[in-house]
């Protein structure tokens, strides 16, 4: 009972400081399970869930590495990754993208918002929210800084059509609903017309209804074609030195190979292709940023500068994926995250048992944002799954269920890469998490609905 309140008083103790902005993500990432951890400690109500059957002793050293463990990988790819498209920012690779995505603008908010709709989901077809993010993030950035537009709106696009795309079986929370519940890839043509229609609520709703803000607040400007040269004319002498125009052809390849190598690797197994074709992220971004430096900065004080420059920006969100660990090693190992879910289950009132689906769906928002993914699908879901069999529900439509909260998911300050977003986008995370949400809101609510809708999940079971 003990440790459930002090899970509860974690979560609700870290998101007030997020929201207020007491402290910053990374110092509330780390210092805030700490400090619960060790309350649970001095209480003597830790309880590390067993591995291989085996309860660990408590250890808040072994906790921190076991988390940490968990999101090394990602950090030093997303090191490599921002490194790779910082230095084809330099090079001038997105240029022609501005210029032609300003020109086809010519001043009008609205299509600069209805085209990044576009790109992001197009993009996050991957079901990478790095690589989504650091593509849209490059060409769109320098667009909405000429344009004056609201940054925000940006990083909500963004975020939106990768939850929706999340959903992909390659994404993830897709992945891990199929294992555990033991149902078959079907299961994208049950989801299918949710994502679509939420695809399209994102681009015709909440693009548009943020392009008719934006253009009250700046107007439609009708650009001459010398404003327009003006504004796409690098004259700064500094962007100029680094810039390397004649290598865009070479660039342009490297970056497509390296995206669509990365895509590839997704679908090994789906398109039967040799396995050595599967090549982790961090060893193609690498592999890639080494090759970038070397032909575009080929004088080692030129590579020097450049790594220099933007090893700032990549370290920033590295030491922000590595508490996110922290946070997740600290709060698993206590035993926190395992009451926690427990505490879903026991507060359900029996009368609810005909609309498991609903309940199902409806834990997952908040499981899924306050636990990871694999905490969730490996921890929560076998246990509610096991109720709502018995309440005559089938594993698919409970597998459906448990995905609707994916709607939030990526809201959540476990995600690593959204720091990668807040940190390009220069957003706060609490303000972009409150205008996400709304929006997100929508989404959930598209989800439920179409899955109820097109029969694929029964609102209510008589008991």
């Amino acid at each position: 009972m003990l440790l459930t309140v002090l899970s509860y008083g974690m979560i609700i103790v870290f998101m007030y400081v997020i929201m207020r902005k007491k402290l910053s993500p990374f110092t509330a990432l780390v210092i805030i399970p700490l400090i619960f951890t060790l309350l649970a400690m001095a209480f003597g109500v830790a309880s590390p869930p067993p591995v291989d059957g085996v309860v660990p002793d408590v250890n808040i050293g072994n906790f921190i590495m076991d988390g940490v463990a968990t999101t090394s990988t990602t950090g030093i790819m997303l090191l490599f990754a921002i490194l790779y498209f910082s230095i084809m920012l330099d090079a001038g690779l997105f240029d022609p993208i501005t210029k032609k995505m300003i020109y086809f603008a010519k001043g009008d908010p609205m299509k600069v918002l209805m085209a990044t709709a576009v790109v992001a989901a197009a993009v996050s077809l991957n079901g990478d929210g790095t690589t989504t993010t650091l593509i849209c993030c490059s060409a769109f950035i320098p667009i909405y800084k000429k344009l004056k537009m609201n940054m925000m709106n940006l990083g909500v696009l963004i975020i939106l059509q990768n939850t929706i795309m999340n959903l992909l079986p390659w994404g993830g929370p897709t992945a891990r609903a199929m294992a555990v519940l033991e149902v078959d890839a079907d299961i994208l043509s049950y989801l299918a017309p949710g994502m679509v229609i939420s695809v399209l609520y994102v681009i015709f709703f909440v693009a548009y209804r943020m392009g008719k803000k934006e253009r009250v607040r700046l107007g439609v400007t009708t650009f001459s074609e010398a404003e327009l040269a003006e504004m796409t004319t690098i004259t700064d002498p500094d962007l100029l030195k680094i810039r390397r125009p004649k290598n865009f052809i070479f660039n342009g390849i490297l970056t497509i190979v390296l995206v669509g190598w990365l895509v590839l690797s997704s679908f090994v197994e789906q398109l039967g292709l040799p396995s050595w074709i599967e090549m982790p992220p961090l060893l193609l971004f690498l592999v890639g940023t080494c090759i970038a430096l070397m032909v575009n900065y080929p004088k080692l004080k030129d590579q020097s500068k450049r790594i220099g420059a933007n090893g700032g920006d990549a370290v920033q969100v590295v030491i922000l994926v590595f508490s996110a660990g922290v946070f997740m090693g600290l709060f698993q190992g206590s035993g926190m995250a395992n009451a926690l879910a427990t505490s879903f289950i026991d507060i359900i009132p029996k009368q609810l048992a005909g609309a498991w689906g609903l309940v199902i769906a409806l834990i997952s928002a908040p499981g899924t944002f306050f636990i990871s993914n694999d905490g969730f699908y490996f921890g929560v879901l076998p246990v509610l799954a096991e109720a709502g069999r018995s309440y005559g529900f089938d594993n698919m439509s409970m597998a459906l269920a448990s995905l609707m909260g994916q709607a939030f998911h990526l809201l959540s300050p476990l995600v690593a890469f959204i720091y990668l977003l807040l940190r390009l986008t220069g957003l706060d995370m609490g303000q972009w998490q409150k205008e996400s949400a709304k929006y997100a809101l929508g989404i959930f609510i598209i989800f439920v609905v179409s899955l109820v809708a097109f029969g694929y999940m029964p609102i209510f079971i008589p008991q």
